[in-house]
């Protein structure tokens, strides 16, 4: 019980990010009875996109989701929370650009803008991804603080890689922009103090 009230935040962040998996998984036909084999099934899709085009939608919508979500809700969460937030950000947004990889080929990255902005946000997080721990913050010291301010480059080429999609961005933009505007100090240090107050009414 102990472990579950120390790690409660990561255990429901963990879940919610492992839980659109099984949306991809059925999409897919994976067989093991002669081997490990893997393939599409086409018509799982009610709107007229193939299946590797959904995957496709469905991998980079929960990328850019995770991402704004990290920016706007980390200072109502400790650390560590917001750590698991990063985590899942950075995992969604390899299965996107995997995804991306199967269906079109490494060089096609570098055949759009957009593509090249969301190749480089990826090649941002996974720095991000392999120093969100206690011991790379140990061993970072005040240069970790430094590394993770790198998010903020990798959500803004997101959002310009989501943009120039022509999809949903505007919704993303006044997110992140929400984003920034708690993290401006005077706005941030109340939330903290109010989070502060709040824990300590409660013992």
């Amino acid at each position: 019980m102990n472990f579950i009230k120390k790690h409660y935040g990561w255990m429901i962040v963990a879940l919610l990010a492992i839980f659109p998996m099984f949306i991809l998984s059925n999409r897919l036909d994976i067989l093991t009875s002669d081997g490990l084999s893997i393939t599409l099934i086409e018509g799982a899709s009610k709107e007229g996109k193939s299946t590797l085009e959904m995957l496709y939608h469905i991998s980079g919508e929960f990328a850019i989701r995770w991402m704004t979500a990290v920016l706007t809700c980390t200072p109502f969460f400790i650390l560590f929370v917001g750590q698991a937030m990063g985590i899942a950000t950075a995992v969604w947004s390899l299965i996107h650009f995997i995804i991306f990889i199967w269906a079109e080929g490494f060089l096609e990255t570098f055949s759009q803008a957009n593509y090249i902005a969301g190749f480089v946000a990826v090649l941002v997080l996974i720095p991000l991804l392999f120093t969100s721990n206690r011991k790379s913050m140990k061993a970072l010291k005040t240069n970790w603080k430094k590394l993770q301010n790198l998010s903020y480059l990798a959500i803004l080429l997101s959002l310009l890689h989501v943009a120039i999609l022509e999809k949903t961005w505007a919704i993303y933009a006044i997110l992140v922009g929400l984003g920034f505007v708690i993290r401006i100090p005077a706005i941030k240090h109340r939330i903290i103090a109010f989070r502060k107050e709040r824990k300590s009414s409660k013992v």
